[in-house]
């Protein structure tokens, strides 16, 4: 059984009041354990021998449910096979509501509460760890990311008809390979025009910290 189908499995198994949860994945030889560590780095494993030991969370920060299993899709597809066991649970009073939601699909629930005539917006995309950054940045360049310093986050501009930013699908798209590479956050637009005319330009400027973006 593939190690993402395997974890689907052991959720499935898991009681509603779950919040926490511990596994361990056994790999089937050294060589696998490194490179198995090394595509799970975003879960923050804690590597034995041929042991890794990993969290999985329903709330808070930490590695979703969802976000596991695109990583274990990652080690599926390089074929690196082990055994993934539940160690331990720790549970809730009452049924726990996820908190997981992919950036793709977030993407969509901001653009739909816009104005029906939006034209332009500028958006902001907070990353839950610095070791996103450099995946990250690989994952959004087409929509032209700009590093916010300071943080673990990046800034990009979308148009919705033409001028200068990616248009929306372009965006999803790029959201879907940081949901695909099992990278998380948080996205916020933080400006928004409706309607503009470019009249001879490639659309509106907006200064930020005396900057144009």
């Amino acid at each position: 059984m593939a190690l993402a189908e395997k974890w689907w499995e052991i959720d499935r198994s898991l009681p509603d009041t779950w919040i926490e949860a511990r596994l361990t994945l056994l790999m089937h030889g050294q060589n696998y354990a490194e490179r198995a560590a090394a595509l799970l780095g975003p879960a923050n494993p804690a590597r034995s021998g041929l042991r890794i030991s990993l969290y999985v969370t329903q709330r808070g920060r930490g590695t979703s449910p969802k976000a596991l299993a695109r990583l274990l899709t990652r080690l599926d597809e390089e074929g690196l096979s082990g055994e993934l066991d539940l160690v331990s649970t720790t549970e809730a009073d009452a049924p726990v509501e996820p908190e997981d939601t992919m950036l793709s699909d977030e993407w969509e629930r901001q653009t739909a509460g816009l104005p029906e005539d939006w034209s332009d917006l500028y958006a902001q995309i907070d990353l839950d760890s610095s070791d996103y950054l450099e995946p990250g940045a690989l994952a959004l360049a087409p929509v032209n990311p700009a590093r916010v310093p300071g943080e673990n986050a990046f800034r990009f501009r979308s148009a919705r008809r033409s001028g200068y930013g990616a248009s929306s699908a372009m965006v999803r798209r790029c959201m879907e390979r940081l949901d695909e590479r099992g990278i998380t956050g948080s996205l916020e637009i933080l400006r928004v025009l409706s309607d503009t005319k470019h009249v001879s330009t490639q659309g509106p400027v907006w200064y930020v910290g005396g900057r144009s973006v």
